[in-house]
């Protein structure tokens, strides 16, 4: 993963990227500015709960395909067993995803899990237990995202990788068979 912003590219999804960022921020800054204004722990827990929920579908069910042509989902078999699904654009559709708006989700995907780390370790120092459990949650959400993606993403590297793979071997086929019926 390259860590440097891509330069000289625009955002191809503007408003995709603000919604992507605009709920992160809003259950940080909600969470972080909170004290200032309310004394009240059940407002300040429902509201950055529901902010973080938000922010938690928006990447999973809009911003993940859109920015980076991923999606992934949790699913219950018959025999009760938890199964990961995954799913990704093509492999000529993924080479067409916009670096900058990849940039942006995925940075922005750990950076919060990050910020959730921060102040999850300010409310134990200060001996704020309730708020840990506002961090947990939200930490929570942010970190099944982040596993969501990585391995949609792992598991998009190894379909391209086979798809190579079966592309090259057809074709030798191919071309030996060629070059047995010339003969």
């Amino acid at each position: 993963m390259d860590f440097s912003q891509p330069a000289g590219e625009n955002y191809a999804n503007p408003k995709t990227c603000f919604f992507h960022v605009l709920f992160k921020a809003a259950a940080l800054a909600f969470y972080i500015l909170s004290a200032l204004f309310f004394n009240n722990f059940v407002i300040i827990f429902v509201v950055t709960v529901v902010l973080a929920a938000l922010d938690f579908w928006v990447v999973k069910n809009v911003s993940g395909r859109i920015l980076v042509g991923l999606r992934w989902w949790n699913e219950i078999n018959e025999e009760g067993e938890s199964v990961w699904k995954f799913e990704c654009l093509d492999q000529q559709s993924l080479a067409r995803m916009n670096k900058k708006d990849s940039w942006l989700f995925w940075w922005t995907l750990y950076l919060t899990a990050a910020a959730w780390i921060v102040l999850g370790i300010f409310s134990i120092i200060r001996f704020e237990v309730d708020y840990v459990l506002v961090v947990g949650v939200c930490l929570s959400l942010s970190i099944a995202n982040i596993i969501g993606f990585t391995k949609c993403r792992k598991d998009a590297k190894k379909q391209i990788q086979a798809f190579a793979s079966q592309t090259i071997a057809s074709h030798f086929s191919s071309t030996i068979q060629s070059a047995f019926s010339v003969v």
